[in-house]
């Protein structure tokens, strides 16, 4: 039986999550606390999203990132 172990790197990750459409569009990603935690690290994660200039919101269980650095309003 052959396992599978996931890269020891978060880069991989990282680079998925940026590469989307949406991203390159400026557009919001989301992604589950749980995923964050298990495949990236919320350091890493939190950091590169300080390092691009985004707005990172949790709700519930799922961070969502506003991946642009413009101004942004939260209506209610």
């Amino acid at each position: 039986m052959t396992y599978l172990t996931r890269p020891v790197s978060a880069e991989p990750w990282i680079a998925q999550i940026f590469s989307t459409q949406a991203a390159r569009k400026g557009a919001v990603v989301r992604r589950s606390r749980a995923w964050v935690d298990r495949e990236v690290g919320r350091d890493a994660f939190e950091a590169e999203i300080r390092r691009r200039g985004f707005h990172l919101i949790e709700t519930g269980d799922q961070f969502v990132i506003v991946c642009h650095n413009g101004p942004i309003r939260l209506l209610f």
